[in-house]
């Protein structure tokens, strides 16, 4: 069984199209475990019950943005260790700066291909 049959992913995106979007690229891919929340807030919840492998963020979102929602995940020892990768279309210096120290492991510039879906995920949990 390949690790694209076995990886779990949370997708949080508020908006339903970019939501869309990326769980279409992680089908193509193959992969078909994934959950999706439209509130980083709830995510955050589910995952802390249930963990996942990785996470697919969106940056700009209200209540809690994607770089909030990681320094949570990695303040908590349940899920400090969990896959993350932030989505945004404005990957500003001061956003990749903050984001590394915070933990992030990788980042995905809007709009992307399911190739780049692809390559980003792999290199955050190895060949699919």
């Amino acid at each position: 069984m390949s690790l694209r049959d076995t990886i779990r992913i949370m997708v949080v995106d508020d908006m339903s199209v970019s939501r869309a979007l990326i769980t279409q690229s992680l089908e193509e891919i193959g992969i078909t475990k994934y959950q999706t929340e439209n509130d980083a807030k709830a995510a955050l919840g589910k995952i802390v019950a249930a963990p996942v492998h990785l996470v697919l963020c969106d940056m700009n979102m209200p209540g809690m943005n994607g770089l909030e929602l990681l320094h949570a995940l990695r303040t908590n020892k349940t899920t400090a260790r969990i896959g993350f990768i932030l989505i945004t279309g404005q990957p500003t210096p001061e956003l990749l700066r903050i984001g590394q120290e915070l933990g992030l492991n990788n980042l995905i510039r809007k709009p992307f291909t399911t190739a780049t879906m692809k390559a980003s995920i792999e290199r955050v949990v190895g060949p699919l």
